[in-house]
């Protein structure tokens, strides 16, 4: 696990400590599940937490790791991954600062990670620990609740997800995930994955994804290169992405 930052790839492992407490205190009471808890709910969950940094490259932890701790990211960004039998490398999320990694794990009966999770850039992580999560939810049961609320709208996204994947074109899931983004000024976005990552995270080949863009940019509907894009027509991407927006 991440208790040893040689270990891990990771440098700079710290104790949060009274000064460092009071800026995690702070971020956690601003993450969804964490949000209007007893204060002394957000300091069982700080209690043991380490402050870690990791260079781009370094692995957090691996698929198959003793589940011992999840993670709020300071600042930087990770990937979470998970590679195909045949070594091809697929990215689900990029999680930025402020967002948490892996408290879905923390409940898991196996007690193992399902991903693996990799620093995207520079990155600094509280690494919070496993038992003070769950005792904090066996103590506060407006805890709990938030957390069933949490894991239970992640199952929802993930099986809308599926179905859509199972139905839609790659044309309306490039549309849906541009459209996901968030866009900078004047409709440009940033497109957090490669466009190899990109088309295996939406389910096509890397070449139809590359004819699609090159279609759209002739088309009007999108301009730019590489990870940045101008959605030039966006009543046209909302069209093709409008079958993934359900009622509720």
């Amino acid at each position: 696990m991440v208790g040893d930052g040689k270990e891990q790839g990771g440098w700079g492992m710290e104790p949060v400590a009274d000064q460092q407490g009071v800026p995690l205190l702070a971020a956690l009471a601003r993450v969804r599940p964490f949000q209007g808890l007893d204060p002394a709910a957000l300091n069982l969950l700080c209690e043991g937490a380490i402050l870690q940094a990791y260079e781009p490259g370094d692995s957090v932890f691996r698929e198959g790791d003793a589940a011992l701790a999840y993670f709020l990211v300071a600042d930087g960004e990770v990937d979470v991954l998970r590679y195909s039998l045949s070594g091809e490398e697929r990215v689900f999320f990029v999680f930025g600062a402020g967002k948490t990694v892996a408290e879905a794990a923390m409940f898991m009966p196996h007690g193992r990670y399902p991903m693996c999770v990799r620093a995207r850039t520079p990155a600094r992580l509280y690494r919070l620990r496993r038992d003070k999560l769950l005792a904090a939810c066996r103590s506060f049961p407006d805890l709990a609740m938030q957390m069933l609320n949490l894991l239970s709208q992640t199952i929802y996204v993930q099986v809308n997800k599926v179905d859509w994947f199972a139905s839609s074109t790659a044309a309306e899931r490039l549309a849906n995930y541009l459209l996901g983004l968030e866009a900078c000024s004047e409709n440009r976005v940033h497109l957090p994955l490669s466009q190899r990552q990109l088309a295996t995270h939406l389910g096509v080949r890397a070449e139809t994804l590359s004819r699609l863009l090159t279609d759209w940019q002739a088309r009007g509907y999108v301009a730019g290169r590489r990870n940045e894009w101008e959605l030039r027509d966006k009543a046209r991407l909302e069209e093709l992405a409008s079958a993934a927006q359900r009622s509720f």
